[in-house]
């Protein structure tokens, strides 16, 4: 049946209210700051035969949008094949394993069957990250793992909740094998909720709209979702265009790991071919398959926004070469920086590929990293021990049409840093600084946005930090003209001593004692265009608030600013003459 236009959109916007309650109900009644302020989780309905997306909360990480599809199906292929129990109305399954379809081992999924008359009508699932699920270090961003029984607990696909009650066993093993235990109730309690409201919003549209309308509406809007992508393409000239992204390190063998992009326009879509693309690696920095297609697929929602959120706007790509990569890791491989990291390079070589395609819809580099920074240690006011998880964001990249954001979350997601009086209530923490990374933006026409400036001291007690981060060997790559962002830098002050890791942004375990301090400045985006083209007020203004100096100003842009913020036009003009002269 053929919806009309009307029912069909008011059908699209309830099924993605349903998605967008269920996030709201998992942030509200999460304990961790991590879910709770900072949002680092996704809620999403999938289809009951393959786990196709159906439809995802808009403020969830879109990173989840690809691995949370791929573990649905994982779960439905496994059940089939009786490797899993099979559920009945009020099951709950709990799996981390990256290797089944997921990121790292901190992103725990649940997943509910949703029933109608008997027979399962879809999949309800989410995703929350969870501050510690044990391993080597607090926090489980390992950045020297060499194994993932290192990074944590590992759960294949079990029913922690049975008819809606909660296995008190399963749940007693895992509170065995991580850090502050007793918090974890709190958000797994909120997990499964969200789930629960789901599945009361989901009826209440299908008992007004009739089972039959709904699911005619999902096949239409999975077929004009893929319509819709195809469309988009269009605008990409056949052809196939080249990039390279890199990775600092995998944080034990300090040399960068290479992403290299060959994608290929044709009558039936795009083409990513991974082929050339550094082997798998010894440390955390390998990304499994699920991550990796995820890592495409928001790099094709960030240049197509407007395509419908549904596994039919998927369906025009075709992903290879990724065997005997670091991006398709299988068992054993370490993985803590698949998801916050890797996904991140990956999607940039998407964006430096297509920027040469079409230019006008696509940025210069992003900073491309999460900010991984974990705190554990032993509060003696409290008498508790924590585990902080700190996550950040840094700038975007400039673009055709105007400078990018500057403190913009990661690209990976729509999480946000927890506000600072959050943390620093929560432990024992003072932010002596909380700033713009000033100067960091990449020159160009449209300059890149700037990354945060930020230090954390240690109040009381004793503590580890670790990092998992990245951008700090090379900073996000300008595009058509444009300089490339500046670096991320880790600095740790131990008794005023500073101490900068081995591997830029990558280490674990350093140990922090009353008064040490940790300096974080993250990368700002790189720029678009030819940077002698920007407007010089606009570089006066920029000047004036601080965000580059009068130096820079000259050697960046080849604009003369005066002392009082002024541009002086003719000197300017000169300068601008011979710069150019110098480039030729």
């Amino acid at each position: 049946m053929t919806l009309d236009p009307i029912t069909l959109t008011v059908i699209q916007a309830g099924l993605q209210q349903v998605c967008d309650e269920m996030d709201l109900a998992f942030s509200r009644a999460a304990f961790s700051p991590v879910i709770a302020e900072a949002n680092d989780r996704s809620d999403g309905i999938y289809a009951a035969t393959d786990g196709a997306l159906i439809a995802q909360g808009a403020a969830g990480l879109p990173v989840f949008v690809g691995t949370m599809q791929y573990s649905t199906r994982v779960l439905i292929e496994m059940i089939a094949a009786g490797e899993v129990a099979a559920p009945i109305p009020g099951d709950i399954y709990i799996v981390n394993d990256p290797y089944l379809g997921g990121t790292h081992l901190m992103d725990v999924r649940f997943a509910k069957p949703f029933y109608r008359d008997g027979e399962i009508f879809c999949w309800l699932s989410n995703t929350g990250h969870w501050p510690d699920t044990g391993g080597a270090v607090p926090g489980g961003f390992s950045a020297s793992a060499t194994a993932v029984e290192q990074e944590g607990l590992r759960l294949p696909p079990v029913k922690l909740f049975k008819q809606d009650v909660m296995d008190k066993e399963i749940f007693a093993i895992i509170q065995s094998n991580i850090r502050v235990a007793d918090q974890r109730i709190g958000d797994v309690q909120a997990q499964a909720g969200a789930l629960r409201v789901g599945e009361s919003r989901l009826s209440a549209l299908l008992d007004r709209y009739g089972d039959s309308t709904v699911s005619d509406a999902i096949d239409q809007l999975h077929q004009r979702a893929e319509d819709q992508m195809r469309s988009s393409l269009q605008n990409i000239p056949k052809g196939t265009y080249t990039s390279t992204a890199f990775v600092d390190s995998d944080g034990v063998i300090n040399a960068p790991l290479t992403i290299a992009l060959s994608v290929t326009k044709s009558d039936d879509g795009l083409t990513f071919d991974f082929t050339d693309s550094s082997r798998p690696c010894l440390g955390p920095m390998n990304s499994v398959k699920a991550t990796t297609h995820s890592a495409v697929y928001l790099a094709m929602r960030h240049i197509f926004p407007d395509v419908p959120m549904n596994a039919g706007a998927f369906a025009p790509f075709t992903l290879t070469g990724i065997e005997d990569t670091f991006l398709d890791a299988k068992y054993p491989r370490p993985v803590s920086g698949c998801a916050a990291e890797v996904s991140q390079r990956i999607a940039e070589a998407v964006f430096a590929a297509l920027v040469k395609a079409i230019p006008e819809k696509v940025t210069a580099a992003p900073a491309g990293t999460s900010g991984n920074f974990a705190l554990g240690g032993f509060d003696p006011a409290r008498n508790l021990n924590y585990v902080m998880y700190q996550i950040s964001g840094g700038g975007y990249g400039g673009n055709a049409h105007h400078d990018g954001l500057s403190n913009g979350c990661s690209t990976i997601g729509i999480s946000k840093a927890p506000p600072i009086e959050i943390m620093e209530q929560a432990y024992p923490v003072l932010y002596r600084h909380y700033a713009l990374h000033e100067g960091s933006g990449g020159a160009g026409e449209h300059r890149g946005g700037f990354g945060l400036d930020y230090e954390v001291e240690l109040r009381r007690g004793e503590a580890k930090a670790s990092f998992v981060m990245d951008h700090g060997r090379f900073g996000p790559q300008g595009a058509r003209g444009g300089c490339d962002g500046e670096v991320n830098e880790v600095t740790v002050y131990r008794e005023g001593v500073p101490y900068t890791p081995e591997h830029f942004s990558k280490e674990q375990d350093i140990p922090l004692a009353a008064g040490d301090r940790v300096h974080v400045q993250t990368p700002g985006g790189g720029g678009y265009g030819d940077p002698l083209e920007r407007a010089p007020h606009l570089v006066a203004e920029d000047i004036r608030l601080g965000r580059y100096t009068i130096q820079q100003a000259k050697n960046l842009f080849g604009v003369v600013i005066t002392s009082s913020f002024e541009v002086d036009s003719a000197a300017t003009s000169t300068l601008r003459k011979e710069k150019r002269a110098t480039a030729k």
